[in-house]
């Protein structure tokens, strides 16, 4: 009896412990705190846009500089919007069934793309009317926030086209999902405090 309870024993010394349940995936938590640099960023970006704007003399827009498309904007605004509704849709079909988050998924994918196309087709028109990155302050800080944005949209659209190419070959898992979300939903939201500083 005694050996047997020391036989026990042993094999409970030799029972490696249950690993703690991990609270967030590794990639979500990676993202968020890139996320939160990028938060840095902007709000430094930003606030440098306030002082100068705050502490100039000038007129602000400059009245020699093209103002910028607000009500195109606008729209485009909306369309950047409905890409991160479909994202929602997409991870809610995603947890019903993989396969069903194929297409809005896809959605989403698109809309970003059309959204960045359609900012780069506003800065073709802007450069013609001369507002650049060396025509006035005005110019330069447009170009440097909404540039900044742009490059992220576009590193975020590339994530979606990643997971989307996952997710057709049955691949892509749920912590994957959640981690190009993050970086989505950050590009999404950012974006309407940088319309509002910058275009109004």
């Amino acid at each position: 009896m005694k050996a047997g309870a020391i036989a026990l024993e042993s094999r409970r010394e030799r029972t490696p412990p249950a690993p703690n349940p991990q609270l967030m995936p590794s990639g979500v938590l990676g993202m968020l705190l890139f996320v939160f640099t990028e938060c840095m960023l902007f709000a430094g970006l930003i606030s440098a846009h306030w002082v100068v704007r705050a502490g100039t003399n000038l007129p602000w827009p400059p009245p020699d500089q093209p103002r910028l498309p607000q009500i195109a904007t606008v729209l485009n605004s909306g369309v950047l919007l409905f890409s991160g509704g479909a994202l929602l849709l997409a991870h809610l079909a995603f947890r019903r069934r993989a396969a069903e988050a194929r297409t809005p998924m896809l959605v989403a994918a698109l809309a970003g793309a059309f959204f960045v196309a359609f900012q780069g087709f506003e800065w073709v028109r802007l450069v013609a009317q001369g507002l650049t990155l060396t025509s006035s302050p005005y110019g330069s800080f447009f170009y440097v926030i909404v540039g900044t944005h742009a490059l992220h949209a576009v590193g975020a659209i590339l994530a979606l086209l990643w997971a989307y190419g996952r997710l057709a070959r049955g691949r892509l898992t749920a912590n994957q999902l959640y981690t190009v979300e993050v970086f989505w939903y950050f590009v999404v939201l950012v974006w309407p405090f940088i319309f509002l500083r910058v275009y109004l």
